[in-house]
């Protein structure tokens, strides 16, 4: 675990599409104490629960610049996230844990190079590609406040958001995914 203390860990709850918090550009972290390792593995255990590939702290109401990931090599922390040097276009299905249930086709960039920092403010950096380089883009646009569905044509992005009406069409603004069901990161899964 990313973490550096001994605590139980929480499964928080998902802030999903309509929630006025996910169009918020997320804070700079600055503190790299306790608290924010606290954080991450609560976000990691909600990751996890939910069967997830990345989380976002605006994703569990949390406005800060932060993510957490595993695209099957065990759990990672970026802080402060900045996007650069993008390389080639590929063209995935893309889904997310705020707008469960929904996957829609989305090009971006294959290669990119994040500078963040980890846990404990350490400055780095990590050349990406292919799924892990999705990664780092859906999250980032997470903590700016942008949607995966914002860079979709305008008719899947209808379509999208028909399918999501359709399941929380009842005004729910959260969701609690189960971790009692064991599962783990696949390279499948929802980002």
């Amino acid at each position: 675990m990313p973490g550096n203390y001994d605590s139980v860990m929480a499964v928080l709850p998902i802030r999903i599409f309509g929630d006025p918090v996910l169009r918020e550009r997320g804070r700079p972290v600055t503190d790299f104490g306790p608290d924010l390792a606290a954080l991450v593995d609560d976000m990691v255990e909600t990751m996890y629960a939910a069967s997830g590939a990345g989380l976002a702290a605006p994703q569990v109401g949390v406005l800060q610049r932060l993510f957490v990931y595993d695209v099957g090599e065990g759990p990672e922390v970026v802080c402060n996230p900045e996007l650069s040097d993008f390389a080639g276009t590929w063209t995935y299905e893309e889904g997310c844990l705020s707008l469960p249930g929904v996957y829609v086709e989305i090009e971006r960039p294959r290669e990119v190079t994040c500078r963040f920092q980890d846990v404990d403010g350490n400055s780095r950096e990590v050349r990406a590609e292919d799924l892990l380089g999705r990664v780092f883009q859906h999250e980032t646009d997470h903590c700016d406040g942008v949607w995966f569905i914002d860079r979709a044509d305008k008719e899947h992005r209808r379509e999208a958001l028909r399918e999501f009406r359709q399941r929380f069409g009842d005004g729910t603004t959260q969701w609690l995914p189960d971790p009692s069901d064991g599962k783990r990161v696949r390279a499948d899964v929802t980002l």
